[in-house]
């Protein structure tokens, strides 16, 4: 079976978020379970390829868009350290400008040129599909949510899969617009990109067991539960892996010292850089809470904010990377000032800062409202840094709380389930009261570093969902 998996974002090569990790890291790990995969990617400007490592497919493939002919050049080369091929589609009208997306994030509609520039993605990748004569184009969130819908329309012998990574990015446009792209017909003043491939796709998955049952309420379906209710017996969540040669701690080149759980003492080495990068001075007897993210209500920063003033005040150290809402950048800035020596914050991302996070930190926070999957508990897990999480989606999956029975340490992580922020203190609390049990705090780093996190389960599912799909 010949697979193409297309979307927006690729990392390393075209990395925003999360999504990015994704579609670089699954199809190599299909790759070695033998599985025919391609990934198809706008060729950015922001894309960086030596000329040597790239060699021109096909020169002006036609496609019809926006009420003419259009057409793109298609570009081949491969995923950085793999043999998994990867297709550049190349046109400067539509893939223009420094970045990925035209908006801040192309999360769920925005101007007519962030819709041309997918539904351009989309239109090129069908095409590619049938040259290629590919069974399956495996689609990633609502950028390319549409390809299942004009397979459909055009009776295309071509499965499809949705794989649904964050159900509040919808990408909604005016159906005007949309019809004027595509030469669709679409009736109403709006066009729901996800919702329709939810409808059309002929399988779809989210990025954790638990996501792909919480979507189905309204407390997190996003307006789309009736369509996913509608949809449930081709609905199913698969955990997203790690991509071990990026997070790992034994090869890491950005920790001052490398280790794994048997030399675990060395993590301490990291912590001591850290605190000394962030704070001037170190001191191993105070716990750091560590945080990566976006600054975003769905991470739960109003819980954090909320009770940021009695937090400070206990014995830790705060380090915060990440960027977003204006809010909570103001806030974090001016809690720097206010508390210097217990208080370091990063605003934008670092991908070397977040490594030494990861490696630094004792604790790391996550009070999400809704996670699809989340990749930072996971790799905190992996770096031995025990998570202090919100039992939701893709959490609940991969963190399992600290319990003691006939003296044997069981789980890697302190969960709290209500969405308040006496619950979050509460667990905070806890993880520092433990913290203080040296010998039971190494054993609960140990077992989250000895959980399989690798892409090795997870793609072989894929494989068997492909295999269904094509049944």
């Amino acid at each position: 079976m010949k697979i193409l998996l297309v979307g927006s974002e690729c990392a390393p090569v075209a990395k925003v978020g999360g999504l990015a990790d994704v579609v670089g890291s699954l199809p190599k790990a299909l790759k070695s379970l033998r599985v025919d995969v391609s990934v198809i990617l706008p060729f950015y400007k922001v894309v960086k390829i030596k000329k040597s490592k790239l060699r021109l497919v096909k020169r002006r493939i036609p496609v019809f868009f926006n009420q003419k002919e259009e057409s793109f050049n298609l570009w081949k080369t491969f995923l950085p350290k793999s043999r998994v091929p990867l297709l550049l589609v190349e046109n400067n009208k539509y893939f223009f400008g420094k970045g990925v997306y035209v908006e801040s994030d192309a999360s769920s509609g925005g101007s007519e040129k962030e819709a041309a520039r997918f539904l351009f993605l989309s239109t090129a990748s069908i095409e590619i599909a049938k040259m290629m004569k590919a069974d399956i184009l495996h689609c990633q969130d609502w950028h390319t949510a549409l390809i299942p819908y004009l397979i459909k329309k055009e009776s295309y012998k071509i499965k499809t899969l949705l794989t649904i990574h964050n159900l509040g990015y919808q990408g909604i446009y005016k159906s005007k617009a949309v019809n004027k792209l595509l030469g669709t017909r679409f009736p109403g003043k709006q066009v729901n990109c996800l919702k329709l491939g939810i409808l059309t796709a002929d399988f779809i998955n989210t990025v954790s067991p638990s996501y792909a049952k919480e979507i189905l309420t309204r407390k997190y379906g996003a307006g789309l539960q009736k369509y996913l209710k509608r949809r449930k017996k081709h609905l199913i969540g698969i955990v997203n892996g790690l991509d071990l040669e990026v997070f790992n701690p034994k090869t890491d080149p950005f920790l001052k010292k490398r280790y794994s759980w048997k030399n675990i003492k060395d993590k301490s080495y990291n912590k001591i850089y850290l605190q000394k990068k962030c704070f001037k001075k170190a001191n191993l007897k105070i716990p750091i809470l560590g945080i990566v993210s976006r600054l975003a209500d769905q991470k739960g920063f109003d819980l954090i904010k909320g009770i940021f003033r009695y937090l400070i005040k206990e014995e830790l150290q705060f380090i915060l990377l990440g960027k977003g809402s204006k809010k909570y950048e103001k806030f974090f800035q001016q809690s720097v000032k206010r508390f210097p020596e217990k208080c370091c914050v990063k605003i934008g991302f670092d991908e070397k800062l977040a490594h030494q996070i990861y490696g630094g930190a004792d604790m790391f926070l996550m009070p999400s409202f809704f996670e699809p999957c989340g990749l930072g508990q996971q790799i905190a897990m992996k770096y031995g840094t025990v998570p202090v999480a919100r039992a939701v989606g893709g959490i609940k999956n991969t963190v399992f709380p600290v319990k003691i029975k006939r003296n044997r340490i069981k789980g890697n992580g302190f969960l709290f389930n209500r969405y308040s922020q006496k619950d979050l203190f509460e667990s905070i609390k806890k993880a520092l009261g433990f913290y203080e049990k040296k010998d039971i705090w190494k054993q609960i780093q140990i077992n989250g570093m000895k959980q399989d996190f690798s892409w090795k389960k997870s793609a072989k599912k894929y494989k068997s969902l492909y295999k269904k799909i094509l049944d």
